[in-house]
Order: structure tokens, then C-alpha cells, then sequence
């Protein structure tokens, strides 16, 4: 009962861990870089959601919600959770086929597989996705975003911009002519400023003070009627409501179509549901793994997704948006001095703080700005560096690297990542099949290359009629054929063959299969098949299978003293 209790029982969350020995010093440097975190967070939280699709709202109700949820049930110390550019273009692309509706629904659904993947301690898993693969989206996911700016940026004003890169930046060039320079020269001072700022005082974000300055630039110019063109100037409050307050928690209404069912609904989002749920668990972890690097932990993984699930679950109910953990957030949380969870509580208050007493002032940031803010986190995001390095390994994972990327950037990330990961697994499978060899010995083996062999043995002679083929490496699917070819190969039939599988790690149902077939036709030949050196965890494999009913235990040997001995019987 013990046994079956451990291994179902839940993670506790970092928040509860970190509570023993928690002093007054501790609380004032988490104070301090809560307070810093959530300021980092207000142009974040506010770009993300308009670039989704949704609005400023929905991004600061996410990053409040998401972010003290991860911070209280999470399964790291420093992680700071709130929506990111990762899940800009998918989350464009649910609301563009399914609408709001749709999103809540694929978000709940994705928080319930993450929570899943933690309870069934899948955290370990997740981490083993091709690091190619997670270069190659998220440098198309950079692209995707700053293809999303140039509306904003340039005040071109435009409405129903096509959802596909190739399309939107047709869209765009058709329509140059309805450039505001007003807008662009915005947008151009405040990427200048975000980029430059930190060469002055690296304490303050740049994207805060770009905010900042350009907010208070384009509200003066606008009501001391300086310059006639800057209202022309779109500002969040232009094209947004900003309610006064947090959203009241409602149920997700859900209007289902003549003909339509929760079912089918459900299985058309699960794509993208699946898309959130790895997309979150992978970005999650990955910064979580960063900090820990930094400040010396060691993060729960399992538990680490479960509140990711649980955050995911909840914000839909407040109009938000998925959220995982931000690399960036979380590294500021790390500079700042935040050791524990209470840090990330504190960034929500923060954040809570802006929405209910800032909201008006929310209103007057100019479109522009914001576009610059995303452009610049899309630079951050590209990893063109890596890109260049990998370049330089072998192409099988550059292949795989550019594959993603496009992808992502022409069709989907949904598509993009199965695709990607399928290509990772084939190329692995195929170095590993690559990897396994096999050796035919007709006379002799050298002992001195040998580790079972009885030591007394100077020279181990093969009797007449006997080929010894050794497997070096797993016999899986990827090898079995490899293995017939050969042997039909050899054109000469032998009395007796022994198999050796020594270095035989794991046999799989392909590779008994295989085996199996080989013994059956060897018999109907009347070549005598004898396995050797085959270890502890293949036996018991093979014993399970039912193998023992094809080759008898007297034919499989400990070594390959006793397979030639057996051998020499035979012939």
C-alpha cells in the first residue's frame, strides 16, 4: 500500500518549502525584486495581450492571475509565470478560427494535460525534446511577432490583416503608401531608447522608460495641440476598453452551432490545446533550468507543471490568456535578489496595483511604442547566434533546425513542432541504428579484445561449420533487418550459429520478433541457433516473450566459452 501511495503522491510546492527559515531580511530583497519584476512586467504583460489578439486587460489579468498561481503551487524558487511571446501565434491563430470561446476552452484543456504531466511525473520527459527543435520554433516565433509589429510601428491603420506570414507581408507592401511617420518616428525613438537605455543604468528596464518617454511625449503633443499630426497617433486607449478593475470571474459561454457538439469542439482544439500544454511545459522548464544554473538549485519538475496546469486552468475564467514561465521575468526576479516564491507573489500584487489604480494612464500609451517593446523581444527571442552555430554541426540537425523554423513561420507551430519532433526521432534513430554493428567471426576471436572469456584462454578457435556474430548495441527495429541482410549476405550456411549479445543493452518486440523468425528458419534449415553472453534484463525480456518455447535454455549460454563448447556438440 506504501508503495503504491509514493508513487501517486503529489509534489509539494516550493512556496511551502521555502516558508522554513523564512526571515525579515529574506522578505526584503524578495520585496524589492518583486517590485522591480513587476515593473518589468507592465509592458510585457500589456504588449503580449494586444499582439495576441485580446487586449491590455487580458494580459495584466494573466500575468496577475498565471503569475501569483505559479508562484504559489510552482515547483521552483524564482520562476516568474505570465503570458510570453511564445504563445503570441498560436493563440492569434485560436481566436482567428474558434474565437474567445475557443481559447478558454483550449487553455482549460491544456492546464489539465499539464497538470497530467505532472501528476503521471512526465516533468523529466519534456526535457528531452531536441534542443534544434526548440531553436527552430522559437526563432520562427521570433519572426512571426515582429511580422506582427509593422502594422503599429508604421501607423499603416489597417484592419483584417491576413493571419499568414507570406499574405501579411503582401498585405503590407500593398498598402506602404498609407504610412504615418508620425507613428514610425514613435516607434523608432522608443526601439532606440529600449536598446540604448541599458548602456546608461541597467537597474531600470529600457521597455519602461521607452513607455514612459513616449507616453508623456505623445499625450503633450496631443493636448498642447503642438504638433497637428500626432493625433494620428494611436494609443491603446484608441482601439481598447480598459475597465476599471479586476474582471469578475465568469463562467465561459459557450454557443454551440446547429449540428455542433462539446465533443466535436473538443477534439478540433485539441491540436492546439496539445500545442499550449508542450509549448508551456517546454518553456517552463527551460527557464527553470537557466535558474537554477544561476542560483545554484534544483527545480521539481512535476511539480513545476502542475501549477502551470492549475494557472491555465483558472485565467480563462478572467478572460485571460495561457501563461508559462518567462525567461526574462525570471532572470530579473534572479538579479534583483528574489530567492523564494514570495518574490513572484509580490511582481502579482505589483501588477494588480497597476490595473486598478493605472488603468486611465494605461490608455494613453502610444500603439507604436508597444510595437517597438515586441520588436525588441522578438530579437531577444530569434537565438540568430545559435542559429549560425548550428550551422556548423552536422546537417541532420540543422535540417531539423530549418524544417521547424519554417514551418512555424509559413503554416503553424502545431505543425511545426509534431513535424519537428518526428524528424528529431527518425534522425536519432537512425544515428543509433548507424551506431549498432555487427561482426561475423569465421575462425577465431582474440581474446585480448574480449571481457568474458575465461582467463586461462589464449587462443579461442571456432569449430568447423560455426559463424559467431556479435551484436554491438540495442537489437531494436532499427537493427533487425540489418542483422537478416547480413547473414543472407554470407552465402554459405552454417551448422551452427551463435548469436553473441554481450553488448546487447535491451532487446525490443521487433528485435524478439526477429530473433524468433531467425531460430524458426535456422531449424527448418537445420542450423543450430546458440545465444551468448545475454545479460540479466534481455533474458528476463526474453523469457517473458515466451522465448524459451523457440530456443531451448540450454541453448543460451553465459559466455562465449560455453556457446563454442555447446558448438563443438552440435557440429
Amino acid at each position: 500500500m506504501s508503495k503504491i501511495s509514493n508513487k501517486f503522491s503529489l509534489p509539494i510546492p516550493f512556496f511551502f518549502r521555502c516558508l522554513k527559515g523564512y526571515n525579515g531580511q529574506q522578505f526584503s530583497t524578495d520585496l524589492m525584486a518583486g517590485i522591480i519584476v513587476g515593473i518589468v512586467a507592465i509592458p510585457l504583460a500589456i504588449a503580449f495581450g494586444i499582439a495576441s489578439g485580446v487586449g491590455p486587460t487580458e494580459g495584466l489579468v494573466t500575468a496577475i492571475i498565471a503569475g501569483f498561481i505559479i508562484s504559489f503551487l510552482g515547483g521552483t524558487k524564482v520562476q516568474i509565470g505570465g503570458p510570453t511571446g511564445a504563445f503570441i501565434v498560436i493563440i492569434y491563430g485560436i481566436i482567428q478560427q474558434h474565437g474567445l470561446i475557443g481559447l478558454s476552452i483550449a487553455t482549460i484543456m491544456a492546464g489539465i494535460m499539464l497538470v497530467l504531466m505532472g501528476v503521471f511525473k512526465l516533468g523529466n520527459v519534456i526535457k528531452f525534446v531536441p534542443y534544434p527543435v526548440i531553436v527552430g520554433f522559437t526563432g520562427g516565433i521570433a519572426l512571426t511577432i515582429f511580422s506582427t509589429q509593422m502594422n503599429d510601428l508604421f501607423g499603416l491603420g489597417l484592419t483584417n490583416i491576413p493571419a499568414d506570414f507570406l499574405h501579411k507581408w503582401w498585405y503590407y507592401f500593398q498598402n506602404v503608401d498609407k504610412v504615418n511617420w508620425g507613428s514610425f518616428a514613435v516607434g523608432l525613438i522608443s526601439l532606440l531608447i529600449i536598446i540604448f537605455s541599458p548602456k546608461v543604468s541597467s537597474k531600470v528596464p529600457g521597455s519602461l522608460i521607452a513607455i514612459i518617454v513616449a507616453t508623456l511625449a505623445v499625450w503633450a503633443l496631443k493636448e498642447f495641440d503642438i504638433w497637428e499630426g500626432a493625433k494620428s497617433i494611436a494609443t491603446i486607449g484608441d482601439l481598447y476598453t480598459l475597465p476599471e478593475g479586476m474582471p469578475a470571474p465568469s463562467m465561459p459561454k459557450l454557443d454551440l452551432a446547429e449540428g455542433e457538439t462539446i465533443l466535436g469542439i473538443v477534439q478540433s482544439l485539441f491540436p492546439a490545446a496539445f500545442t499550449i500544454a508542450i509549448l508551456g511545459a517546454i518553456e517552463s522548464l527551460l527557464s527553470a533550468m537557466v535558474a537554477d544554473g544561476v542560483i545554484g538549485g534544483k527545480h521539481d519538475s512535476n511539480m513545476e507543471l502542475i501549477g502551470q496546469g492549475v494557472a491555465n486552468m483558472v485565467v480563462p475564467f478572467f478572460g485571460g490568456i495561457p501563461a508559462t514561465g518567462a525567461i526574462a521575468r525570471t532572470m530579473t526576479n534572479i538579479n534583483n535578489g528574489g530567492r523564494t516564491p514570495v518574490a513572484g507573489i509580490i511582481h502579482a500584487v505589483v501588477l494588480l496595483l497597476v490595473l486598478l489604480l493605472l488603468g486611465k494612464l494605461v490608455g494613453l500609451i502610444p500603439m507604436p511604442c508597444l510595437a517597438a517593446v515586441l520588436i525588441m523581444v522578438s530579437y531577444n527571442m530569434s537565438g540568430w547566434k545559435t542559429f549560425v552555430s548550428l550551422a556548423k554541426n552536422p546537417k541532420s540537425d540543422f535540417a531539423v533546425l530549418m524544417t521547424t523554423f519554417i514551418l512555424t513561420v509559413v503554416f503553424d507551430l502545431t505543425i511545426a513542432i509534431e513535424v519537428g519532433l518526428v524528424l528529431a526521432i527518425v534522425l536519432f534513430l537512425k544515428r543509433t541504428s548507424e551506431a549498432v554493428s555487427i561482426k561475423v567471426f569465421h575462425h577465431e576471436i582474440d581474446p585480448t579484445n574480449e571481457t568474458d572469456l575465461e582467463l586461462h584462454e589464449d587462443k579461442l578457435t571456432i569449430p568447423e561449420g560455426t559463424e559467431v556474430y556479435e551484436i554491438d548495441g540495442p537489437y531494436f527495429f532499427g537493427i533487425a533487418n540489418k542483422f537478416d541482410e547480413i547473414m543472407q549476405n554470407l552465402g554459405d550456411k552454417p551448422k551452427v550459429r551463435v548469436i553473441r549479445m554481450r553488448k546487447v543493452p535491451f532487446i525490443d518486440s521487433t528485435g524478439i520478433h526477429n530473433l524468433e523468425t531467425l531460430c524458426q528458419q535456422s531449424a527448418k534449415e537445420g542450423i543450430h541457433v546458440v545465444l551468448s553472453g545475454v545479460n540479466t534484463n534481455v533474458r528476463k525480456t526474453l523469457q517473458k516473450a515466451g522465448f524459451n518455447k523457440i530456443l531451448k535454455e540450454e541453448f543460451v549460454c553465459s559466455n562465449i566459452n560455453e556457446a563454442l563448447k555447446k558448438a563443438r556438440t552440435l557440429v
